[in-house]
């Protein structure tokens, strides 16, 4: 079985290097053909809105709008449920291909084989 990546990202804007670091990982990880599931929380959960990634910027960073561009592309993005729930943002708000999912389903993805959890 293939290894997988799964990247909680918490940080926003609020963080801004944690935060493009979790992006960069995992776009960096479907470049090498690592399937990759990345969590939108806490103040990332923002980034499953359109135009809101392109608001974010950090220099010397590829841009935040073609990382979550890659990662839609080849891997799979959630926001979490709780999250979204407090922030008032539902399934019609969200970027196609974004989907809404709470812990279970991320307990799911981590403890499957081969998988691999990291945290920003």
């Amino acid at each position: 079985m293939a290894r997988s990546l799964v990247i909680k990202v918490t940080a926003g804007a609020d963080a801004p290097e944690r935060c493009n670091q979790a992006f960069t990982v995992a776009a960096a990880a479907l470049a090498s053909g690592v399937p990759v599931s990345l969590w939108l929380t806490g103040e990332s959960s923002w980034f499953a809105l359109p135009g809101r990634a392109k608001e974010f910027s950090l220099p010397h960073a590829a841009p935040l709008t073609d990382l979550l561009d890659a990662i839609l592309a080849g891997g799979r993005v959630t926001l979490c449920t709780q999250c979204a729930a407090r922030r008032n943002i539902t399934v019609d708000d969200l970027i196609e291909g974004v989907r809404i999912a709470g812990a279970p389903a991320f307990v799911e993805e981590v403890t499957a084989e081969g998988a691999q959890a990291l945290v920003y």
